[in-house]
């Protein structure tokens, strides 16, 4: 019977190499590795202004998420579904106009190219 039985030491050094990798995967550090870049950006102490905003507003809005919104200077009242669509359109319209655009060029230089 020749099966291969790995040393102590190698299986000792296995077991910290894998290890190792897991916890660079592991949820815990993805959520560290999250939680300091939301420290870097700014945004925990945003919020944490706008929280305590909300905390300390003496007549709680009826919507807080929209207080939160208007906090940190997002629009209100604007469709982005809608936004977004129009956007589309208006891409479409310029892609099509510039299509017109290059077909007049040519024309116009085949008729400049022809007197």
């Amino acid at each position: 019977n020749s099966s291969f039985s790995p040393s102590p030491s190698v299986s000792r050094m296995a077991a910290i190499a894998n290890a190792a990798v897991s916890s660079l995967t592991s949820p815990d550090a993805k959520k560290e590795e999250f939680r300091k870049y939301l420290e870097r950006s700014g945004v925990i102490d945003a919020l944490t202004k706008v929280l305590v905003g909300l905390y300390e507003e003496p007549e709680k809005p009826s919507n807080a998420i929209e207080f939160i919104k208007m906090t940190l200077g997002a629009p209100t009242g604007v469709d982005v579904d809608q936004l977004k669509a129009e956007n589309e359109t208006l891409r479409a319209e310029a892609a099509r106009l510039r299509e017109k655009v290059g077909a007049l060029e040519e024309k116009l230089g085949g008729a400049a190219a022809e007197e």
